[in-house]
C-alpha cells in the first residue's frame, strides 16, 4: 500500500468577473498520484502546471476559493481535517517554496521548534544546521536578517527530522550554493533509506535526477507520465510521453531544443488532450479526447501515441 495516494484529484478556484458573476478555473484535472515509503518521487514541470497546489492540497492550506474534489490518502486513510491535524508537522512535512511561510515576527530557532521536540530532535536539527554551514548564531536571527541562500537552508531543516513519515519539498533549493545543494539532496536522499518517502518538487531535472528513485513529469495541472529516473538518458528514447522528452531534449547537454508554444492556463476548457496544440504526433483522436493514464513498460503514461 502506498504511504500516499491521490486519486482523481481535481482542484478549481472560483473567482468573480463581471461584477457579481462567477467563474470556476480548472487548474489540477483528474490527478492521479503515489509514493511510498522510503521512495523519492521527484515531481517536475513548468510554472503554472499545478506543483506547488499539490503540495498545499496535501497539507490541507489550501484557500477558501478553492473547489477540490477526489482524495488524498496517508496510510490507508482519507485525510480529513481531524487526521491533518495529528499528522501535519509530525509524520507529515512541508519545506515550502517561499521564504514568506517563516514569520518575520519571530526568531528563526523558536520557528523551528515544536512542543513534541526534545533534546534528541533539537541535536539533530543542529547537525543539519552545522552541515549546511549555518552558524549557532543563525537561531537568534530574524528572517529579515537571512540571506536567500540562507533562509533556503532555514526552510530546509524545518522538515528534516527522523521522525517525518513524509516530507514534501517544494522547490528547496534554488538560491543555494552547490555544496549546500548537494547537502540537502544527500539528506533527503538519507531520510528515504531510513524509510521516509519524499516528494520532490521542482523545476530543477538534474538535481531531481540525483536522488530520486521516479520522476512524474507535470503539464497543465496533471500527470502526463511517471518513469523511473533510469528512463531519462540518451536522447529520452525510453520516455514515454511526447512533453518528457521534449523538457529532456531542451537541457543545454541535451541538445538544447526549444518546445514552440506555451502551456495551456485553463484546461477545462480543452476537451482533448492537454498538450495536442504543442505536439508532432497530434491527430483528430488527440483533439477530441483526454487520454486516460495507462501503464506502460513500468511507467506511467497519458498519451494514445505512447509505445
Amino acid at each position: 500500500m502506498p504511504l500516499l495516494e491521490v486519486n482523481k484529484l481535481s482542484i478549481s478556484f472560483m473567482h468573480y468577473v463581471k461584477g457579481s458573476s462567477q467563474e470556476q478555473i480548472s487548474i489540477i484535472d483528474e490527478l492521479d498520484f503515489a509514493i511510498n515509503e522510503g521512495e523519492i518521487v521527484a515531481v517536475v514541470g513548468a510554472s503554472g502546471s499545478g506543483k506547488s497546489l499539490l503540495a498545499h492540497a496535501i497539507m490541507g492550506i489550501l484557500p477558501k476559493n478553492v473547489v477540490m474534489t477526489g482524495s488524498i490518502s496517508y496510510g490507508g486513510e482519507v485525510l480529513n481535517e481531524a487526521k491533518l491535524k495529528r499528522y501535519r508537522g509530525k509524520e507529515i512535512a512541508l519545506v515550502p517554496q517561499s521564504v514568506s511561510f517563516l514569520n518575520p515576527l519571530m526568531r528563526v530557532g523558536k520557528q523551528l521548534r515544536t512542543r513534541e521536540d526534545g533534546a534528541e530532535q533539537l541535536q539533530e536539527r543542529r547537525g543539519l544546521f552545522a552541515r549546511l554551514q549555518l552558524g549557532a548564531h543563525v537561531e537568534r536571527l530574524f528572517p529579515f536578517q537571512l540571506s536567500g541562500g540562507m533562509a533556503r537552508k532555514v526552510l530546509v531543516s524545518t522538515a528534516a527530522l527522523e521522525r517525518t513519515r513524509l516530507i514534501i519539498a517544494d522547490e528547496p533549493t534554488p538560491g543555494m550554493h552547490p555544496d549546500d545543494v548537494a547537502e540537502a539532496l544527500g539528506h533527503f536522499k538519507q531520510l528515504a533509506e531510513g524509510g521516509c518517502a519524499v516528494l520532490f518538487i521542482t523545476h530543477d531535472i538534474e538535481a531531481a535526477l540525483r536522488i530520486a528513485d521516479k520522476v512524474a513529469i507535470f503539464y497543465a495541472g496533471t500527470a502526463v507520465e511517471v518513469a523511473s529516473a533510469k528512463d531519462f538518458h540518451g536522447n529520452g528514447e525510453q520516455l514515454r510521453h511526447p512533453y518528457s522528452r521534449a523538457l529532456w531534449r531542451a537541457l543545454p547537454q541535451n541538445g538544447f531544443e526549444p518546445l514552440a508554444g506555451t502551456q495551456p492556463a485553463r484546461s477545462s476548457a480543452i476537451s482533448g488532450c492537454l498538450f495536442a496544440e504543442r505536439c508532432s504526433l497530434a491527430t483528430e483522436r488527440c483533439v477530441d479526447s483526454r487520454p486516460a493514464a495507462r501503464s506502460l513498460r513500468s511507467g506511467m503514461v497519458r498519451c494514445v501515441h505512447a509505445t
